[in-house]
């Protein structure tokens, strides 16, 4: 559904918002902790970055921030700037012109689907994901164990 890049977007973003301070974090620390390569998530991070959801800081006390509180922040935004909009919009059989005129035969339910995902989305900010993340224990990781388990 969302691109590799996207996805590890959403982790790095979440990852940064369940921090408890808002100083710069190593992009290292987080590949780390997210098991990402650095490379692939130095990129993801540049594209956050220029669409304004990132803060990045060059230097020994660098790293990456957000660019504003995470309650202002939703989940989106991050889908938008990295994966664009065409999920909300095209066909899921990549039909040229589908539509209410000429619809494909899973037009109707992935109209609806695609409306509730997107309203899901719109409706979805860092903080709340990064509140249930801590009281539930929720991992955005691929360890087993939650964020703050020992390896999560």
């Amino acid at each position: 559904m969302f691109s590799k890049a996207c996805v590890y977007g959403l982790r790095a973003a979440l990852y940064v918002a369940t921090l408890d301070k808002q100083a710069f974090v190593p992009i290292k620390t987080i590949s780390d902790h997210l098991d990402i390569s650095f490379h692939f998530l130095t990129k993801i991070l540049q594209t956050l970055t220029q669409h304004h959801i990132m803060l990045s800081y060059r230097g020994p006390n660098g790293g990456i921030a957000l660019a504003r509180p995470a309650e202002q922040i939703n989940a989106i935004q991050i889908v938008e700037a990295i994966d664009g909009t065409r999920l909300f919009s095209d066909c899921i059989l990549d039909l040229p012109g589908c539509g209410t005129q000429r619809p494909c035969p899973m037009h109707e339910q992935w109209s609806r689907i695609r409306s509730e995902m997107k309203h899901l989305l719109e409706t979805t900010t860092l903080a709340g994901l990064s509140e249930r993340i801590s009281q539930f224990d929720l991992r955005i990781t691929a360890d087993e164990g939650g964020l703050n388990s020992p390896g999560g």
